[in-house]
């Protein structure tokens, strides 16, 4: 099943251009439209040039405050920052004060251990589709999307799969995609990251932090996409009434995104 194509870049993680993707017969995500990734924090213009031949008019901006302040973006040339805020009312352990939290593997252990870690990382998942501040950033960045002026975006967050997974697999299909394909897509970002960890995550492990711990913040785990979409089931019966009741998304607004980002093949 397609997934999102890799851009090629160095200081920045899990780049993707979500174009390409497969939404049905004779029907697919334009290219060059909306692209995710982590941080940009670390964005050399120099060493990634690909990255300024993007286009990027709007960088959306899903961390925290602290992250912001932490590791302020470095924006393509051109584009403008959004800031969406999803875990602002409660940021919780995961995964806005994760770095933190790594720092100590002996706090770590006595909070995540023993198989604890994936079930916060789940938690949060739950809190990204039912929190207010989650639904008014997940809405914000919907919005955006669907601006003709604003594209290409590119969206982010820390690392590029917790809240921008949920953001991507949203994104898809809002557009018409099955779960099965913005399934695919959320977990594709494992693939890519084999062997590659966030360097904090590599200094927890160094330092004899639980492997498990480290494997469940690294990984993007069917059960974390699976709790977000149970949660939209639970609460609003579905997508189409999480955008319209959760999310307050307007018709209109949907309409302009699917007529932006679909295209004929």
């Amino acid at each position: 099943m397609q997934t999102a194509s890799a851009v090629p870049a160095s200081t920045v993680f899990h780049l993707r251009d979500l174009g390409g993707i497969a939404l049905g017969p004779g029907r697919c995500v334009r290219p060059g439209a909306v692209l995710r990734s982590g941080g940009l924090g670390g964005l050399d213009i120099e060493r990634d040039a690909a990255v300024a031949a993007l286009g990027i008019r709007t960088v959306v901006d899903l961390r925290t405050a602290d992250e912001r302040a932490t590791a302020p973006d470095r924006l393509p040339p051109g584009a403008r920052l959004f800031v969406a805020d999803v875990l602002g009312d409660n940021p919780g352990v995961t995964p806005a004060r994760m770095r933190a939290l790594l720092a100590d593997p002996v706090a770590a252990q006595r909070l995540l251990g023993n198989g604890r870690a994936e079930g916060v990382f789940a938690e949060t998942y739950r809190r990204m589709v039912l929190s207010p501040s989650a639904a008014s950033a997940y809405r914000a960045f919907v919005e955006t999307a669907a601006d003709d002026g604003a594209r290409p975006v590119l969206f982010h967050c820390a690392n590029g799969k917790d809240r921008t997974g949920w953001a991507a697999a949203l994104l898809l299909m809002l557009i018409g995609a099955s779960r099965d394909v913005a399934r695919a897509e959320f977990l594709a970002v494992n693939q890519e990251a084999s062997g590659v960890r966030a360097p904090y995550v590599q200094d927890f492990l160094d330092a004899g932090g639980d492997p498990e711990i480290a494997a469940a913040i690294d990984e993007v785990r069917p059960r974390y996409l699976d709790i977000a979409l149970d949660a939209m089931d639970e609460r609003w019966g579905g997508l189409e009434g999480y955008v319209r009741d959760g999310m307050r998304v307007s018709s209109a607004a949907v309409d302009r995104l699917r007529s932006g980002l679909v295209v004929s093949v």
